[in-house]
């Protein structure tokens, strides 16, 4: 049995400095075994730091994933490289777009990528809303639409590659998996106050591309029980898109992190 706490977009700059040790002592009251982390956990220059402090004081596995906030005042690059190394320098800190397969108990386990919106659902490129992303984050200012588009469906694919390679395998293996992300897989996944996204900001705020791929996977294996814990949106809710495959999307509010749920799994 395990006990496994997940939490996204915590937002931790956003809290006063000796704010954040009062919220890990609040997460440390839960006693987990495991910690997942679903992404935007501060900005480029301070994810890192914010992951080592809660690290070292749950001293527990804590398996995390990147949100496109990670990214701001600083590059994709960049970042990918500060996730690297303090997943070789740190204890318990593990970047699951890097890690692969990882076995929980005997019947469950746990895949991840950071996953980005990939700019397919809803109005695709021709949609006009214009996010903080594309002014932030390196790799993604001072595009032209055209090309800003097939960057974000470059990023999709990657997410998509990685699940398209270990999903299968996992499924041979285990009948429970875990499946960490940021952004909403689904149109179904992609809350916002309540209800669906609309055109405009579906482009932005889901991954088109590794939906389908967990789709297809998981039609192929019925007998296996798959649940997507991502984020991004900021709004709560449960999609059931198969009957193997549920996806919970996570609540946030600036300056207000908390626990989003504490599973446990046998």
């Amino acid at each position: 049995m395990a006990r496994i706490a997940w939490l996204t977009d915590i937002h931790l700059e956003f809290l006063e400095p000796d704010a954040v040790l009062p919220f890990v002592d609040y997460l440390a009251g839960f006693n987990p075994d495991v910690v997942l982390v679903g992404g935007d956990t501060g900005i480029a220059f301070n994810f890192a730091s914010f992951l080592t402090i809660i690290e070292k004081r749950l001293k527990c596995p804590i398996y995390f994933v990147l949100g496109n906030h990670d990214f701001y005042h600083g590059s994709i690059a960049q970042v990918r490289a500060i996730a690297e190394q303090i997943t070789k320098s740190a204890p318990w800190l593990r970047w699951l777009s890097k890690q692969g397969i990882v076995q929980l108990t005997k019947t469950t386990c746990l895949l991840g990528h950071d996953s980005w919106a990939d700019g397919r659902l809803g109005n695709g490129n021709a949609s006009q809303v214009e996010l903080n992303d594309y002014l932030l984050i390196k790799e993604l200012t001072d595009l032209p639409r055209q090309h800003r588009f097939m960057q974000l469906a470059k990023l999709g694919d990657e997410a998509a590659a990685h699940f398209r390679n270990f999903l299968p395998q996992v499924c041979a293996h285990f009948r429970n998996i875990i499946l960490l992300t940021h952004v909403p897989p689904f149109r179904e996944a992609c809350w916002h106050e309540g209800k669906i996204s609309n055109d405009e900001f579906l482009p932005h705020f889901a991954c088109k591309v590794v939906g389908e791929v967990l789709v297809k996977i998981m039609k192929e294996h019925p007998e296996c029980e798959l649940t997507v814990l991502c984020g991004h949106t900021h709004s709560q809710g449960v999609a059931n898109i198969l009957p193997n495959l549920c996806v919970k999307t996570g609540s946030a509010e600036y300056g207000r992190p908390r626990l989003q749920e504490l599973m446990i799994i046998e």
